[in-house]
């Protein structure tokens, strides 16, 4: 009987361990970190926009802006719904206002947009870009940068395209440095000339990521 008795003893302290072991090995089972996935930026053409220009933006924002990826969407047509009331010119309020949605866009043109700029009481002030801050959507125009040959436009293209994302970012304009690129332009290519492709550390305190 003691034989029995030890057996059964050695047995039951077996299947124990056993369990015990099983709760220990099945810890992997634990949800495990979500993946991080980085926001989607949708660069769209708006009117006839040099593909090579689109391409340039692409790669000049996913440089300085590496937690964003960037997708090339299809080309917009210009329509009179977003004309300024001139006529002449387009209204870069109508157009953010008209393209905003839950995605993340950039819109690029090569036409004359304008917004009416209360504080200096003139309906049409022509712009070089226009954004919500924060938000999801800004434009950006090439007509007013276009002097100097293409390089220089290239440059001051990048300049205000990565300036008009830092709003939908929440950046307000800079007043720190004027090397910011986060600093006001008012619709002229001085000040763009004038800044790097930088943002100063004051500015990128302020920054709320894209979702």
């Amino acid at each position: 009987m003691k034989k029995i008795y030890l057996f059964v003893t050695v047995l039951v302290c077996v299947l124990i361990l056993s369990t015990n072991t099983r709760v220990i090995d099945d810890s992997f089972l634990k949800e495990s970190p979500k993946p991080y996935f980085k926001p989607i930026l949708h660069i769209v053409a708006l009117g006839d926009v040099n593909d090579s220009d689109i391409l340039f933006v692409k790669k000049s924002v996913e440089s300085f802006y590496p937690e964003i990826t960037c997708v090339i969407d299809k080309k917009e047509e210009l329509t009179s719904d977003i004309l300024a009331s001139s006529g002449t010119r387009y209204e870069a309020s109508k157009i953010i206002t008209k393209y905003n949605s839950d995605k993340n866009i950039l819109l690029i043109t090569n036409v004359d947009i304008a917004y009416h700029n209360k504080v200096r009481n003139i309906k049409e002030y022509g712009i070089i870009g226009y954004a919500f801050r924060p938000g999801k959507t800004c434009v950006v125009s090439t007509f007013r940068i276009k002097r100097n040959g293409k390089a220089k436009l290239m440059d001051r293209l990048e300049k205000v395209v990565l300036h008009e994302i830092g709003h939908n970012l929440n950046i307000p304009h800079c007043e720190n440095d004027k090397e910011c690129l986060m600093h006001a332009a008012d619709g002229t290519v001085t000040q763009i000339d004038r800044e790097r492709v930088w943002i100063c550390d004051m500015c990128r305190k302020k920054i709320k990521p894209l979702t």
